[in-house]
């Protein structure tokens, strides 16, 4: 965290910072106190996130897909590691029907592979109450026949984050998932594209439909999970090491 003159003492980084969700998660971080390196594939996105943000975030270019990640994000580090946030977001590939296959390997190699190559990139500077923290969504939990990608990768990271919590446990590291409802955004949208495809419907009259398949008849917000992942950096949150904070606005039905 920052001192009192508000020096930047410790690192938190962010896959996926140029995106919907990892925008608003580092600019909570920053705010937060800590010193965010903001991990993308295209400088571009980057570079127009740290002019809204300001001091306190970084870009740094690293494709997660590839193992070669692992080394550009060590050696960009130079202070504690507090959190590592994994928020890529993924191409929309249609259903399990029609998914391309090729799509479906790369989906997970991104969730999946990606984020074991940023623990690793960051494990020599994580230290005791680090969190390892997975972005996922309400699909892995509640599968559907139209998102494939979503579904299959997201399910895959729910088991890697307890495995990860069992591997850095004992040196007091937690790790979470974060499993977001649809959020209205771009590629919410895009979903119900292929949604209305099927079904007939106007692409408001999907929205629609898909904003009543919650409780309270809401999409997720980008700040909302923004929230979420920094209540993590409190020491209480130790007590949710390898669990899902689900954040789908009342839309599963499973127990528990």
């Amino acid at each position: 965290m920052s001192d009192q003159q508000g020096e930047r003492r410790e690192h938190a980084l962010v896959v996926g910072a140029g995106g919907t969700f990892g925008s608003k998660i580092a600019a909570r971080l920053v705010a937060a106190g800590l010193d965010v390196l903001g991990i993308g594939r295209s400088l571009a996105p980057l570079e127009a996130v740290g002019r809204e943000i300001g001091a306190g975030f970084t870009p740094l270019v690293a494709d997660i897909g590839s193992d070669e990640a692992i080394a550009t994000i060590r050696d960009a580090l130079h202070l504690p590691v507090a959190m590592v946030v994994h928020a890529p977001g993924l191409p929309v590939a249609g259903g399990i029907r029609d998914a391309a296959t090729d799509l479906l390997v790369q989906a997970c190699n991104i969730k999946v592979g990606g984020m074991v190559r940023l623990v690793r990139g960051a494990q020599e500077r994580l230290r005791r109450g680090s969190r390892l923290v997975a972005v996922g969504g309400h699909y892995g939990f509640e599968p559907t026949a139209y998102a494939a990608t979503a579904g299959v990768a997201n399910a895959a990271v729910a088991n890697l984050v307890r495995q990860l919590s069992w591997a850095y446990g004992p040196q007091g590291i937690t790790a979470h998932l974060i499993a977001p409802g649809p959020a209205d955004s771009e590629r919410l949208r895009n979903v119900a594209r292929a949604r209305a495809g099927r079904s007939g419907q106007s692409l408001e009259d999907e929205l629609a439909a898909m904003r009543a398949e919650s409780a309270i008849g809401a999409f997720v917000t980008d700040d909302q999970v923004a929230w979420a992942v920094a209540s993590l950096l409190a020491p209480e949150a130790d007590a949710m090491a390898g669990s899902t904070l689900f954040l789908d606005a009342g839309r599963r039905h499973a127990v528990p």
